[in-house]
């Protein structure tokens, strides 16, 4: 049962295998399996790779364990999961499911690709390592089980410092945070682990994100980065990105700037870092300055880092400058996405230039999605103008979701009224008690990472 893996041509791959093997085994009459083991392994890309196990499989040529795990983490690579299942009955046939690694690695691509299959797999495992079950609690994370994700931790009965790294992520990706620093320094005091530099890097990432606990995130935080200090670590491009990021999300815009000063050679990440935390906290000409000096440096901005600017520009109405920012973004090579026409809506809905919001809702790619539709209906409110908002309050309507839209619902009957429409707002808010709706409290449609 050879592999038969599609490509853009439309051609098996099988038929092209003969072209791209390596000159190792070209060249050689009887090429040995470690020979081709090592073509897998150090093949140009992961399409290749698959490639040469497959004429290696046609050729009915005995593999080993390295060869099914090298294809293996190719297969993983590809994101293809009809690929992945059909290599693991190979796995199956061939007779390496007493593997320990060749079964981790599988379960860490499952993971990634339908995690459905990764519990099955889990489950019928009969040995299980520690990288395993970490594998698991990380993917209970990214599926929002982070219930699960404890039990498993729980559970286990060997843990190392990646599991208690994998466990707090779960804590602090999900929103969790406090119940994540708790278990950091329940792994400080009661298993006297050290951290490492991944643990770390969780952690400050989640100080920058406690709401109105923020105090608390700073405090621990600056503690971090006291441990870092007192033992001497150095300050890479990713720990300090993270005290980078920590600092400025919390308000401390020059403790985040002494830091990036330390920087060796600070990354887009790091600018990204720092400019998103000056915008967020109303440092706006601040912002604009370390925009101009990444520029000036030869540091190429991202995605990330327009949206930054341009919510800057949104917190200080900038309207001249966050128009001059929108149309740097395509003279980088880069494509605005939903959060730069996001931002540029909010910007001119501030403004009271509704006319032209509503040209960015109308031109942008992808759709409008309901943040910006509310954003543009809320500043047509703000603004009392109920003849800008009729033009799309009948497509508006059309996208609402009962159970999650209810500030719309009410948004959208308030400007019914307000343009004295009151059979029309009637209608509405008899739909919001028909399909229980409930009204967000204080939800605001202009978010401060954009869409």
């Amino acid at each position: 049962m050879p592999l038969i893996l599609r490509c853009p041509s439309k051609q098996p791959l099988l038929y092209r295998v003969g072209l791209l093997l390596t000159s190792t085994i070209s060249t050689s009459p009887s090429p040995s399996p470690l020979k081709w083991s090592q073509a897998i392994k150090n093949a140009s890309s992961p399409h290749k790779s698959v490639q040469i196990y497959t004429q290696m499989h046609r050729q009915s040529i005995p593999v080993d364990s390295f060869t099914v795990l090298y294809t293996l983490t190719a297969c993983t690579h590809l994101h293809n999961l009809p690929l992945l299942r059909h290599f693991h009955a190979q796995i199956l046939k061939l007779g390496f499911t007493s593997s320990v690694y060749i079964m981790s690695s599988l379960l860490y691509g499952y993971s990634n690709e339908c995690f459905g299959d990764a519990r099955q797999l889990f489950d019928e495992m009969p040995e299980r390592t520690t990288i395993t079950w970490n594998t698991m609690i990380t993917g209970f994370s990214r599926s929002g089980n982070v219930n699960k994700a404890r039990f498993l931790f729980d559970e286990m009965p060997n843990r190392n410092i990646a599991s208690w790294s994998a466990m707090i992520a779960a804590y602090l990706n999900t929103g969790h945070q406090q119940k994540g620093h708790e278990l950091f320094y329940k792994m400080l005091t009661d298993e006297k682990l050290k951290p490492d530099e991944f643990t770390l890097c969780t952690i400050l990432g989640g100080c920058g994100h406690m709401g109105t606990n923020r105090t608390i995130g700073f405090v621990l935080g600056k503690s971090i980065h006291g441990f870092i200090m007192r033992n001497q670590w150095e300050l890479n491009v990713e720990l300090g990105t993270a005290l980078v990021d920590m600092y400025a999300k919390c308000g401390f815009l020059k403790a985040a700037i002494a830091v990036f000063d330390m920087i060796r050679n600070p990354n887009v990440i790091s600018w990204t870092a720092l400019i998103c935390g000056a915008g967020q906290h109303g440092y706006v000409n601040e912002a604009r300055t370390l925009f101009d000096r990444m520029q000036e440096v030869g540091v190429k901005p991202n995605e990330l880092t327009f949206t930054g600017i341009l919510s800057a520009c949104v917190h200080a109405g900038l309207v001249k400058e966050g128009r001059a920012y929108f149309n740097l973004i395509e003279e980088y090579g880069l494509k605005p996405n939903i959060h730069h026409y996001g931002c540029m809506v909010d910007l001119f809905g501030k403004a009271g230039e509704l006319e032209d919001a509503y040209e960015v809702i109308m031109r942008m790619q992808p759709e409008a999605n309901m943040k910006v539709w509310g954003s543009f209906l809320s500043s047509c409110k703000v603004q009392d103008n109920f003849k800008m908002a009729e033009r799309v309050i009948k497509i508006v309507i059309e996208m609402l979701r009962p159970e999650k839209d209810g500030g719309v619902y009410s948004l959208i009957a308030d400007l019914f009224v307000m343009g004295e429409k009151w059979d029309d707002a009637e209608r509405i808010r008899r739909l919001m008690v028909n399909q229980n709706v409930r009204k967000a409290r204080g939800a605001s449609f202009i978010s401060k990472g954009g869409p």
